[in-house]
């Protein structure tokens, strides 16, 4: 398992962000054991409190969920609840501001659609 940290954000969250993209991207499925707060403090250097404070989100956001005495596991759905999000954030930092952009330009929504399609079958090149 590999953390990179910044200086950007507090640990804590760095660490929820992280296991999510890993339960989003597949290296964690629904029904997996993540490692425990005191595996991932030891193998990260991190204090165990930061660490359990970012798994805490994760189980507030409901990607994870605490079985007493045998460690954090994914729920099921987490996978597809973080792909909704990544959907709706792509659509709020990338859909919105590529409109406002063409509409600027005085480029008509026929025009733009034609453009993404030719996005999508030239793999942007």
């Amino acid at each position: 398992m590999n953390f990179e940290f910044d200086q950007d954000s507090p640990l804590y969250q760095q660490i929820a962000n992280q296991l999510a993209e890993m339960i989003f991207t597949g290296v964690y499925q629904a029904g997996d054991q993540v490692p425990s707060t005191t595996q991932l403090s030891a193998s990260l250097n991190i204090n165990p409190a930061t660490v359990l404070k970012g798994m805490n989100q994760l189980v507030a956001l409901g990607l994870l969920e605490k079985r007493r005495g045998r460690g954090m596991f994914v729920t099921p759905g987490a996978q597809e609840q973080l792909a909704t999000k990544h959907r709706d954030d792509f659509y709020r930092n990338y859909v919105v501001a590529m409109v406002a952009e063409a509409k600027k330009l005085g480029i008509k929504e026929e025009h733009l659609q034609e453009l993404i399609k030719r996005g999508y079958q030239d793999d942007g090149q």
